[in-house]
């Protein structure tokens, strides 16, 4: 039997990693020759990197860099090899050095940099990486990727020619945008060589934008979300002034303050949901020959799961592979949903791929208490489903599922 497990993470209890274990423990302890394929899944924020490393294989570095207030820190990005290209991949994970956490209770998003994350790829470069992948996602950041741009060689002048390097409150200042002196090694990437991992489609500004959505969960109060949107559109102005490219409406321009549009924009990157760059990167439909059972699944599955999270991205190639997807989930639904409405998400998923959806939450109580209890409730829950894949077992082959 082989069975591939593409779980994310459960955030704020298991990351993949550990649900990975937790659950090829309990198909072991029942098929103990079954090939297992453990692939970690990160969204793209804090984990990414090890996410890859641990589906992969591959090389940590961790080198000097600065962090969101130019301090300095430690910082660090993955080495894996591309599988179909054999290449050298760098994958950087801007919460290393531009992340929430980093900044604890000084938060203050129109000063801060995503300078250090330039740095890291830049360093990746020079170690030999024909491709990135970029996580965009925890950032304390609002500054629309210019710190990483001018960590790269990209230069940013006032109206006084003075050069400097914009944040968030800052954006205004540029009148002009010199990118002859961009590292050389990103110029002779091929087109589609960096990859940004975004699971959001919002624009760069408005409403919807980086300031509206995502600047108060960075501590910015609706005088500063107001204000930062300004920068964002002004920034914007002068990309597509010095640069002739409009990356405002851009769906996901919006991510880690703006750093998707900036990405496009300075670098040429292409904008990817997070699980299908995983996807691509692992050669899932290599991994998937053979396979008689996929399992994955997430936090809480709701309605914007299906707009192409981890397990519906899953899902879908396995469905293309005819291989059928167990769902392990904390939650099905969002606290409300009548009975019909989570009959009819489990449905949705259903068309998508999943063959079968379980929670793993046994008893009812609060999200504080379930998380102290998570890693049981899971182990139970993969022990019931390993059990009814051996009642449906048939001769020396696992055929259940499929009959």
């Amino acid at each position: 039997m082989k069975v591939v497990l593409v779980p994310d993470s459960f955030k704020g209890t298991m990351g993949s990693g550990e649900i990975c274990e937790i659950v090829k423990a309990r198909i072991m302890s029942r098929y103990p020759d079954a090939e297992v394929l453990a692939i970690p899944v990160a969204d793209g924020g804090e984990g990414t990197v090890d996410a890859f490393l641990a589906a992969m294989h591959g090389e940590k570095v961790f080198v000097p860099v600065k962090g969101p207030y130019q301090e300095t820190l430690e910082g660090f990005y993955g080495i894996v090899q591309d599988r179909h290209t054999k290449v050298a991949v760098g994958i950087i994970e801007m919460a290393a050095c531009a992340g929430l956490p980093l900044v604890g209770c000084k938060l203050h998003p129109d000063q801060t940099t995503t300078f250090g994350v330039g740095q890291l790829i830049a360093h990746a470069m020079r170690r030999g990486c024909k491709k990135l992948i970029l996580g965009l996602g925890g950032s304390a950041t609002n500054d629309l990727g210019t710190g990483a741009a001018a960590a790269l060689g990209i230069r940013f002048l006032d109206a006084a020619g003075n050069l400097f390097v914009p944040v968030g409150g800052t954006l205004s200042r540029i009148v002009s945008i010199d990118t002859s002196g961009l590292l050389p090694e990103l110029k002779g990437l091929e087109k589609g060589a960096i990859t940004a991992m975004c699971d959001i489609d919002n624009p760069l500004y408005g409403e919807n934008g980086a300031a509206f959505v995502f600047a108060p969960q960075k501590g910015a109060d609706p005088s500063l979300v107001t204000l930062l949107d300004e920068q964002l559109r002004a920034g914007s102005a002068a990309i597509q002034r010095e640069l002739h490219r409009d990356v405002s409406m851009l769906p996901g321009a919006g991510a880690a303050g703006g750093m998707g549009g900036g990405m496009v924009a300075f670098l040429g990157a292409s904008l990817k949901m997070g699980i299908e760059t995983v996807l691509d990167t692992v050669a899932f439909e290599t991994l998937l020959k053979g396979a008689d059972l996929v399992i994955s699944g997430e936090g809480r599955f709701d309605a914007q799961s299906l707009r192409g999270k981890v397990l519906i991205g899953v899902a879908r190639r396995a469905k293309q592979a005819g291989v059928p997807v167990i769902a392990l989930v904390g939650d099905i639904g969002s606290a409300g949903d009548r009975g019909d409405a989570v009959f009819a998400l489990v449905e949705a998923a259903t068309v998508q791929g999943v063959s079968a959806m379980f929670s793993i939450n046994t008893v009812a109580v609060s999200f504080d208490e379930a998380k102290k209890r998570c890693r049981e409730d899971l182990r139970l829950t993969a022990d019931n489903i390993v059990k009814l894949m051996q009642c449906t077992s048939f001769g020396n082959g696992f055929t259940g599922l499929r009959a």
